[in-house]
């Protein structure tokens, strides 16, 4: 990138942007847009400053690269930051040109589009799906998201099943560009941050360790002795010309991976095997010569053009050399593919001849992989001997894999089988042994899905309410909430404040804080009715993706939609608690009873049920006094019940599914809000037999639900 790029807010102005954030329109960004914006921010992807405007996108899509102007030289130092004009063009192009192969995009969908156009701000903050505002950008770009074109100059292969292609085309229709600001450092908590570094940090690191020259060795897999031997060959060749201090940097990928590659925190705990055995096993590393860090990036499996990346990005860390093996950075074709259906997608030699001749490249030097064997006779990896090929046996990683999965344990140093999986035994030369154990380990439980790290996700507390315990981490399937004075929120909480003399103040009970997309929901057949995250068809943790949620949602109390009870068009209620958005200013802490005023309520349509979603404001809300209805809100919020009607009737779409539908988009009175209230109490006592039904009178799809505690069927 020719450029050091460092984009963290200064400590002395962190509160004054943190501060102006809170004012900004909220755009959401998924994981993998935190990987992105990682990369950007901590210099990975420089000169870029931000998420590419759709000028630097077309440059990068048609020629890998983009022109710059680092000096000014005519007058286009700025050009990466301006918006992009099509009309006009500057009279002299930019003298530079740096590689830049990759498209770094934002999508968003319809609904951030239209809250940044009908914004007077000159930037966005960019808020994380647990609700973390993690940055600012300045002055958004919107412009279409042309997800074939994309998918097609960066892949050049048609495969609907590649699993980036597929993150792809599941964005939202539109792009943000724009420069970003860091708010903070961005860390996962996940036990690797330590081996997390900026590109400036490693800069430093490589200075204090005296190297003359740094050699760049990226990684998706445990490191074998193979790969030590390249390793060290390598620094090798590097001191044979000259250097005195070549230092090895040992670059796992730490962004987003499909699914079945090796996690991320197993492949950086056998890293750390190796850096310990040192020079003591064949399969070991030099830890005074070799620097491990991880690199922010996502894989994105786009072959040739990608590698083109992967080395430009280390160029920006201070690495001379790259090293670069067959096929880097493909994979092979899904049962979906055009071509190559369960094979290469890209010849396994086109990558390095592709990242040899590439464009804005530099003066960067590429060290290419040679094939190397196990040697029985002194249990080494080296490059074979034609002379003696019987002393030498091949271990694939697809024979390794296996070898892990079966629990293969360390062969005899002077007897080692032509068949290892036949044997089930692993040569004591192939990989430091603690650092095969790990292995062993991942493949032995790799179905228990908790227990790893695929890649760099953010592990983040709940914020939930006080008297209310959790476990599970958040975010997953295994989150669990309940509450520590109530056996159940859904049936011990009262529907309104005791006491309370006003009849518009329901409770009710927080599920999902403001900003956070995770679809934490009531559980209505789990005993104590605990909150968790909702699941989609495939058993994954449900998100909205729609945006950032400008409500706290949760539930009324000893309420219930009869799906026996029918609207005047036939729905019969959706089986649940009554829903309530919430719309004041401040965010409600997970499990929290708050009392609310009611000011309306709209009636879904939701697959052919009805469900209510009530409308209120926290009589703590700083403009509580003074909002009693819609009409008040619109008047202090104006446009809040316009997106609210598109929230309702959109926000499955970004999932692929079609619009739901409202009885009217003009909300219920506060009296008529009250009667649905009531009613659904009404229906609520039936179902907790308080006016003597039994549960066998009541709606099929009420049996299963638990029932037992004291302010329901429980004793």
């Amino acid at each position: 990138g020719d450029a050091i790029v460092d984009l963290h807010v200064p400590d002395s102005l962190k509160v004054e942007r943190k501060l102006e954030a809170e004012t900004l329109p909220k755009v959401l960004i998924t994981d993998l847009d935190l990987n992105w914006l990682q990369t950007i921010g901590e210099g990975w992807a420089a000169p870029l400053k931000g998420f590419m405007r759709e000028g630097t996108l077309l440059e990068t899509l048609h020629f890998n690269s983009i022109l710059v102007d680092p000096f000014n030289l005519t007058g286009n130092v700025d050009r990466l930051e301006t918006k992009t004009d099509f009309d006009h063009f500057p009279p002299h192009t930019p003298p530079m040109r740096v590689s830049m192969s990759l498209p770094i995009t934002l999508s968003c969908t319809s609904f951030t589009k239209d809250a940044i156009e009908a914004s007077d701000k000159q930037a966005v903050a960019l808020v994380t799906t647990m609700g973390h505002t993690v940055a600012i950008l300045r002055n958004p770009e919107v412009y279409a998201n042309r997800k074939e074109e994309i998918v097609t100059r960066m892949y050049g292969v048609i495969d609907p099943g590649h699993p980036y292609i597929q993150q792809i085309y599941s964005g939202g229709d539109y792009l943000i560009g724009g420069e970003v600001e860091l708010l903070d450092r961005i860390t996962y908590n996940d036990g690797l941050d330590k081996w997390r570094k900026t590109a400036t940090e490693l800069l430093a690191e490589f200075e204090a360790k005296g190297a003359d020259t740094v050699y760049a060795f990226q990684t998706r897999n445990p490191t074998h002795a193979g790969h030590a031997y390249l390793m060290r060959s390598a620094g090798d060749d590097l001191r044979k010309q000259g250097y005195k201090k070549p230092v090895l940097w040992l670059s796992p990928l730490g962004g987003w991976t499909k699914p079945d590659d090796v996690p991320l925190d197993v492949r950086v705990n056998q890293h750390e095997q190796v850096l310990a055995a040192g020079t003591t096993h064949p399969g070991g590393l030099d830890p005074e010569t070799t620097v491990m860090a991880i690199w922010p990036a996502p894989m994105v499996y786009a072959g040739p053009t990608e590698v083109e990346f992967h080395a430009k990005s280390r160029r920006c860390a201070g690495a001379s050399y790259f090293v670069v093996g067959r096929d880097p950075a493909g994979m092979k074709g899904s049962m979906e593919a055009e071509a190559h259906q369960d094979d290469d997608l890209y010849d396994g030699n086109h990558g390095r001849y592709v990242l040899q001749n590439s464009p804005g490249i530099g003066d960067m030097k590429m060290l290419s992989f040679v094939k190397v064997m196990y040697d029985t006779s002194d249990n080494v990896m080296k490059i074979p001997d034609e002379n003696r090929m019987s002393d030498f046996i091949s271990i694939s990683g697809t024979k390794m894999r296996l070898l892990a999965h079966n629990g293969a344990t360390p062969c005899s140093a002077t007897d080692i089988p032509t068949d290892l999986v036949e044997a089930n035994c692993i040569p004591s030369g192939f990989m430091v042994p603690k650092g095969w154990d790990g292995v062993v380990d991942y493949y032995k439980h790799a179905g228990e899905a908790e227990r790893w790290t695929p890649w760099s996700r953010p592990i983040v507390e709940a914020n939930v309410a006080p008297r209310t315990t959790n476990e599970g981490r958040f975010g997953s399937i295994m989150f669990r909430l309940k509450h520590m004075d109530f056996e159940s929120p859904w049936h011990d909480i009262s529907m309104k404040p005791t006491g309370g003399e006003d009849e518009t103040i329901i409770n009710l009970v927080t599920e999902i804080p403001m900003y956070v997309t995770a679809k934490m929901e009531l559980q209505k057949e789990r005993a104590n009715n605990i909150i968790s995250q909702d699941v989609n068809k495939d058993g994954s943790a449900r998100h909205y993706t729609y945006g950032t949620p400008f409500f706290n949602y949760g539930l009324v109390p000893q309420t219930w939609e009869d799906p026996s009870l029918k609207s005047a068009a036939g729905h019969g209620g959706d089986n649940d608690p009554l829903d309530v958005m919430e719309l004041g200013s401040d965010i409600l802490t997970m499990g929290s009873i708050t009392p609310c005023r009611v000011l309306g309520s709209l009636e879904l349509i939701d697959e052919g049920e009805t469900d209510h979603k009530v409308l209120c404001i926290a009589l703590s809300d700083k403009d509580a006094a003074s909002i009693h209805s819609m009409d008040d809100l619109e008047r202090l919020k104006p446009g809040t019940l316009a997106r609210l009607v598109d929230w309702l009737e959109r926000y499955k779409t970004s999932d692929g599914k079609g619009e739901n539908s409202l009885a009217s988009r003009t909300p219920k009175s506060v009296p008529e809000t009250l009667a649905v209230i009531e009613e659904t109490h009404k229906r609520w006592r039936a179902l907790c037999g308080h006016d003597g039904s039994t549960l066998s009178s009541l709606s099929s799809k009420a049996q299963a639900f638990w029932l037992d505690s004291p302010g329901c069927r429980g004793e």
